[in-house]
């Protein structure tokens, strides 16, 4: 039990740069009460003393604003940082090296009895306000962005973000450094990148190509005397491509030429 409570106390200073000491930590941060308080719950709920183990959970909740479920396996290790308003679940899992920002809930999504809420597996991290929905899989090592809304299963090693929660580009090189996480604050790897904004991108840039290359055929055409009938004035973004051409290529000319056009 106490081993349990050091290791509880000393992963805050891998994930929290504010934690000066372990005294302030035991005594002002309301993530740890609220784990060293489920486990006594939770020891409860296993020996059948159930309305006992849930009015601790209760006096809990209205100490730390954290609702934890007696019921909920929470592994070692295991970090809710800020913590108002986490909501776990009756059947949630989490295993070692999780860690909750605030405004999490591990919810689900069925009136089934049975497991109905998420299983979160070794080192994820879930972000601030995050919704992480049913019976499904987080694997080992996971990211949740904050406010992501996750309805399905999230392969290991894969950071997600969105409503509903896509994955970004994978990080490269180990989730750990030695015996310390690599820990990404609030699920976000700084270096992550987001397929969907680098296709829009693309479609973006593509677009762009087109427009150019139609207004180069137009003039073109003009030049050789066909499609006179083309006005280059229906279409304003090319005729914006087109004045900002022609800006450059007065910008290029010889200063003396340009004298002479003015003069």
């Amino acid at each position: 039990m106490f081993r349990t409570l050091r290791e509880d106390i000393r992963c805050v200073f891998d994930r929290d740069p504010a934690a000066r000491n372990a005294f302030e930590v035991l005594t002002t941060y309301p993530g740890v009460h609220a784990v060293i308080v489920h486990r006594f719950a939770h020891r409860l709920w296993k020996m059948k003393l159930k309305w006992l183990a849930r009015w601790v959970s209760m006096v809990s909740r209205w100490l730390t604003g954290i609702e934890i479920h007696p019921g909920a396996v929470i592994g070692r290790r295991f970090f809710i940082d800020h913590g108002m308003g986490v909501v776990i679940g009756e059947t949630a899992i989490i295993g070692d090296d999780c860690t909750l920002y605030h405004g999490v809930t591990l919810g689900g999504t069925s009136w089934e009895k049975g497991k109905r809420h998420p299983t979160l597996g070794d080192g994820v991290i879930v972000g601030a306000g995050a919704k992480v929905l049913g019976p499904i899989k987080i694997g080992n090592n996971s990211r949740i962005g904050s406010n992501s809304v996750v309805v399905k299963a999230v392969p290991a090693d894969t950071t997600v973000v969105g409503v509903p929660a896509h994955a970004l580009g994978e990080k490269d090189g180990s989730r750990k450094v030695g015996k310390r996480l690599d820990f990404d604050a609030y699920g976000i790897p700084v270096d992550a990148d987001d397929p969907i904004e680098s296709a829009i991108e693309h479609i973006l840039s593509h677009i762009r190509s087109t427009d150019e290359r139609l207004l180069a055929m137009i003039q073109s055409m003009q030049e050789k005397g066909l499609g006179k009938d083309l006005d280059t004035s229906e279409f304003p973004h090319l005729q914006s491509l087109g004045d900002q051409a022609e800006s450059t290529v007065d910008k290029e000319k010889p200063s003396s030429d340009r004298a002479s056009q003015t003069g």
